[in-house]
């Protein structure tokens, strides 16, 4: 339970847990009274917390209805995901990986491919990408990239159930690890944004049948 003191800040991160458990739902007005009952604050952290969301584009203000998780697009969903790996390329060309780093990519990958349900999945490969990002130290770009992804999961939760599409996507994750060992930085690079837009595609074709 957040505690009475709570910061605006706290909310936030409160409100993002949920929607990477899968907890809040395209579309759904979030009710404030009943979210400030179960975090027993004021409305006023949470207004602050979901106006941050909302410049974030996860949230937005519908007139008469309050705070809703945005709805889907295909122009989102381009820019998304072609910022995302365009930062995350940016952050692995500056970044140093030890053997720790390689080691600890290698036992993500083992998490993401056993993970039992989509959720699961979905929150393996964010953490597979955290880890090859977190070495770049530059805290608004990782920041930017927090906020992005808070805002991606909800395209992944709504179309990659589909397990059979993560076999490529095991592939290229492998390659990618192989490629930091060798230190082939434009190698990893090319195949890390190759990945983005494997995804950005699949989500694409499903929007469409929409």
């Amino acid at each position: 339970m957040i505690n009475v003191s709570v910061h605006r800040d706290q909310v936030r991160e409160h409100l993002l847990s949920e929607m990477k458990k899968g907890r809040l739902q395209i579309g759904k007005t979030i009710n404030l009274a009943a979210l400030a009952r179960e975090l027993k604050v004021s409305v006023t952290p949470i207004r602050e917390a979901l106006t941050q969301l909302q410049q974030a584009n996860i949230i937005r203000a519908v007139p008469n209805r309050g705070f809703i998780i945005a709805e889907l697009n295909t122009k989102e969903a381009s820019d998304l995901y072609d910022l995302v790996a365009n930062l995350e390329v940016l952050a692995i060309e500056n970044s140093d990986f030890s053997e720790e780093a390689i080691t600890k990519l290698k036992e993500q990958q083992v998490v993401f491919e056993n993970a039992p349900n989509a959720i699961a999945r979905i929150n393996a490969d964010f953490d597979f990408h955290r880890l090859l990002t977190k070495y770049y130290a530059n805290d608004i770009v990782q920041q930017v990239l927090t906020d992005l992804k808070a805002r991606i999961f909800f395209y992944e939760s709504a179309f990659m159930k589909d397990d059979s599409f993560y076999n490529r996507t095991d592939n290229q994750h492998e390659a990618i690890i192989s490629a930091i060992a060798d230190d082939n930085v434009p190698t990893a690079s090319l195949l890390l944004k190759m990945n983005w837009m494997l995804i950005l595609n699949y989500i694409l074709k499903q929007l469409k049948t929409i």
